[in-house]
């Protein structure tokens, strides 16, 4: 088949911006390009070309940032092009233009966020883009429920399709301990029982409350250090008010906390090789952050709160453990003091995680998983 894939608007593909959407399309195109005709359509970048062909996949890039100008290229892009399947990627908003300008192409929309809830969009936009597709792809039971709440006739196109990870990236082994010990004593982490946090710096993300679990961490490990890996949004490390805020924190705390900024996704896998116990404290409900992912097949044990769909990757005891209450600092603190009690245990939850990954969680999984919602 001849097939369109239609990023959002925000971050370019490949994801040299970042970006958790950005990531799954460029770990599963190669593999989805060996058997049909694909093309990605994305927004532009200063250090990308406008149209290239790389492999077997074709690039074609139009202006993004702002969802109105860029819904105004995708049809315009559309016009005078026909495909036989348009896979549209966390824009039910987009279903109702891609069917205009292409009535005869098969629709599946892939969900990454809840972008069916009021104030997203319009009750009558969001039936026509359900009644417009033939699959609704979501990256975790939870979206899938979220989306039923409110819609209740999408129940019989749902399907859910966990994310993957690239296995041999995350990877442990002799680089990878060098390169360990290499961030270790560069930040002054050498010995130090590593915390590692990943993400956007954001109030929802909950990293504030990561940094308060370090008073009473301290009481019972002192020898343990906090590394927070991200900025604002990414590739900006400019300094909002939350960030500032965390600094502060930081700055108090009684533990060493090492903010890095935001790190390029090329080499955010470093981090999670430098680090002992990996925390996603996030207080929203959370589509499901690929993180978790990363974590496992960089050997980590997880500790996630209970929100969203972060709990469907955790099987608690032996890849991770789960936080019910992340405004409460001191639970956060008890379940890392928990784990860094047991080296042990940290060991044995990092390696299932890693085999657990390695039997679900590959992009090949992904990409078999895909390709039998295009069929």
């Amino acid at each position: 088949m001849n097939i369109l894939m239609i990023v959002t608007e925000k971050l370019p593909v490949p994801p040299i911006r970042g970006g958790a959407i950005q990531t799954y399309i460029s770990g599963i195109s190669e593999g989805l390009s060996r058997h049909h005709s694909l093309t990605i359509l994305g927004r532009t970048d200063p250090e990308l070309p406008d149209s290239e062909t790389v492999g077997r996949i074709r690039y074609e890039r139009i202006p993004g940032g702002n969802f109105d100008l860029y819904r105004e290229g995708v049809e315009a892009f559309l016009k005078d092009r026909s495909y036989d399947l348009i896979h549209i990627f966390n824009r039910p908003l987009m279903v109702e233009t891609v069917r205009r300008a292409a009535p005869h192409a098969r629709l599946i929309l892939s969900m990454h966020n809840d972008m069916f809830l009021p104030g997203k969009i319009a009750p009558e936009q969001a039936a026509l883009a359900i009644q417009e597709v033939e699959r609704i792809v979501t990256v975790s039971d939870y979206v899938g429920r979220a989306i039923c709440d409110d819609y209740p006739q999408a129940a019989d196109k749902l399907r859910t399709v966990y994310s993957g990870v690239d296995l041999a990236r995350y990877r442990t082994g002799s680089s990878s301990r060098q390169i360990r010990e290499q961030l270790r004593r560069e930040h002054g982490l050498t010995g130090k029982k590593v915390v590692l946090f990943v993400g956007r710096l954001s109030p929802k993300k909950g990293a504030d409350m990561l940094v308060r679990a370090m008073y009473p961490l301290a009481k019972k490990h002192p020898d343990a250090a906090l590394v927070i890996v991200g900025g604002r949004w990414f590739s900006d490390n400019s300094i909002s008010d939350y960030v500032a805020y965390i600094r502060a924190l930081a700055a108090r705390a009684p533990l060493p906390v090492i903010s890095t900024g935001y790190i390029d996704a090329a080499q955010i896998h470093h981090w999670f090789w430098a680090g002992d116990l990996f925390v996603c404290p996030s207080l929203w409900m959370e589509p499901l952050a690929r993180v978790h992912y990363e974590a496992m097949a960089a050997e980590l044990p997880i500790l996630t709160t209970s929100r969203g769909g972060n709990p469907e990757v955790i099987e608690p005891g032996r890849n991770g453990l789960i936080i019910e209450t992340p405004e409460q600092p001191d639970e956060i603190a008890q379940k890392i003091s928990e784990l860094l009690s047991n080296p042990a245990k940290m060991k044995a939850m990092g390696q299932y995680g890693r085999r657990l990954a390695e039997q679900k969680y590959g992009w090949e999984r992904v990409v078999a998983d895909i390709l039998s919602v295009w069929k």
